[in-house]
């Protein structure tokens, strides 16, 4: 008989949740290689080449690919026939190792999770609880499929309850241009079909955990309505043009995988939930042997990719520009940022947003500033700051106006599109939105050269620190006249798309 004690678990979670916070799954770096390579739009090549350049910078630094280091979720079968050689709960063996993986001083990941969510949403400080499924199987053997989920890509999962007769793939194409670029395209699309309401959408969940093979399912062809359907999805969605960070591009999603159940005969419930350009997952079997340690890829499986800014890049010093600066600037354009700006998310701009309500003096002056929208990963050895890649900006939206006309603030920088009320704002105040590429922390990091925390400290990593970066690129994603990229480029490529019939594949 399997016995499996408490370290076994404990010590496996911890090691496999570090591992997938700096290694990209290979089969991921290989498809977003590829995406890269037949590539033809330049914002979304360089978008590509940036994640690229991240991901071989983090396998080699050892630090978080992005700054979101999620939600960990994990499945587990646990054998009819194993002992446990533990007076423990499995539940409090898993939120150790989780406990434990994101405090390792060598590589600390940021704790993002909130206890009591809809009241005093109060930070665990250690990341902890996971979210945990299980299931009892035959064997003597217990199986873990682990995952660390960023919030931005969680926050576009989708349900919806279709009639039998429905088209799936219809309601697919129709939901993904909805969810905007928070998701941090390109990445996997995991569907869950059946069931019930919650199957379907553990379904989704747990389909993110497979490989991406949906090239070797194309060269074989299908062999079910499910395999149909994966090839029917992402080419439908490819064509859309979204692109890399809906941008406007050739690659959208780089596999979609399905999971399916009996359901009713009334019902049709499917669920979609998005994986990222920080996809990250690993899988170990416990066999009553002792802990589970990950084997190290070989660097040799990242290609060798370079980003370099384009001619027309536009070198900003950030504690000397003006609102006539800013005018000039056009959608599209790369700039590189340099100076101090400030940081912000949502629970920063609610206490802002309050202060100026109360008539309070802020405890920053934003006047001619830009504000970064980022929660970075706390620092380790020499580092100033962790992987500090920016949030989904559309989060703050509903705070942009009031902080645009009562503070004098002249930017913001962010992650993906902004939403109709917050564009509206930039042109009425002719102000600017730039936008950095998700799933690139560790190396937008590399450019912030002094981080210090100047208020709401206690919020932890939603604090207001104040930056000091040399050259950060960014691009602008909405320029003072309210013209907005995450429109036009995906309105652009989409069209060229059909009219060129471009293959996508």
């Amino acid at each position: 008989m399997t016995v499996i004690r408490d370290q076994d678990v404990i010590e496996s979670v911890a090691d496999a949740l570090q591992f997938i916070s700096y290694y990209h799954p290979s089969d991921f770096v290989a498809a977003v290689h590829r995406a890269y390579e037949m590539e033809q739009s330049t914002a979304a090549k360089d978008a590509l080449a940036q994640i690229l350049i991240n991901s071989r910078l983090c396998a080699t630094g050892k630090r978080p690919i992005c700054q979101d280091t999620g939600i960990v979720t994990i499945f587990v079968e646990i054998g009819m026939n194993v002992r446990w050689e533990t007076s423990a709960p499995l539940e409090a063996l898993i939120n150790e190792g989780v406990r434990q993986a994101y405090l390792h001083p060598d590589n600390t990941l940021r704790a993002s999770i909130l206890e009591d969510p809809a009241g005093a949403r109060k930070n665990t400080r250690d990341n902890t609880p996971a979210v945990i499924h299980t299931r009892m199987v035959a064997g003597d053997t217990v199986d873990f499929k682990v995952a660390a989920k960023g919030g931005g890509s969680e926050n576009k999962s989708k349900l919806v309850m279709l009639n039998p007769s429905d088209s799936i793939v219809d309601w697919v194409v129709k939901t993904v241009p909805t969810m905007g670029a928070g998701w941090c395209p390109p990445g996997m699309l995991g569907i869950g079909i059946g069931g019930t309401a919650e199957k379907a959408m553990v379904l989704a969940k747990e389909s993110l955990m497979d490989p991406i093979d949906i090239h070797e399912l194309r060269a074989r062809g299908p062999n079910n309505r499910v395999e149909e359907l994966r090839l029917e999805i992402m080419d439908a969605v490819n064509r859309l043009g979204i692109g890399a960070q809906g941008l406007g591009g050739l690659t959208t999603v780089l596999d979609v995988k399905i999971n399916d159940y009996p359901t009713h005969a009334a019902s049709l419930p499917v669920a979609m939930i998005p994986n990222c350009a920080a996809t990250r997952h690993a899988h170990f079997t416990l066999t009553g042997n002792g802990a589970v340690r990950q084997t190290p890829p070989s660097l040799d499986l990242w290609p060798e990719v370079t980003w370099e800014p384009g001619e027309s890049v536009r070198r900003i010093n950030l504690d000397t520009v003006t609102q006539a600066d800013i005018l000039t600037w056009q959608p599209g354009d790369t700039v590189l940022l340099s100076g101090t700006m400030y940081t912000g998310r949502d629970a920063a701009h609610k206490r802002l947003t309050q202060m100026l309500a109360d008539g309070e003096p802020l405890p920053v002056d934003l006047n001619g500033k830009f504000i970064y929208y980022v929660g970075p990963v706390d620092p380790v050895r020499d580092e100033v700051v962790g992987p500090a890649g920016p949030t989904t900006a559309t989060r703050m939206d509903k705070f942009t106006d009031t902080i645009l006309e009562q503070t004098g603030l002249l930017g913001m920088i962010g992650k993906a599109e902004r939403g109709p009320v917050a564009i509206e704002a930039i042109k009425k105040h002719q102000a600017v939105y730039l936008m950095a590429v998700g799933g690139a922390a560790y190396l937008v990091s590399k450019a912030i050269t002094d981080a210090k925390v100047v208020a709401f400290e206690e919020l932890g990593m939603e604090a207001i620190y104040a930056f000091t970066v040399k050259d950060m690129p960014v691009s602008v994603a909405v320029d003072s006249a309210g013209t907005s990229v995450h429109q036009t480029g995906p309105k652009h490529w989409q069209g060229v798309i059909e009219e060129q019939a471009i293959e996508l594949f």
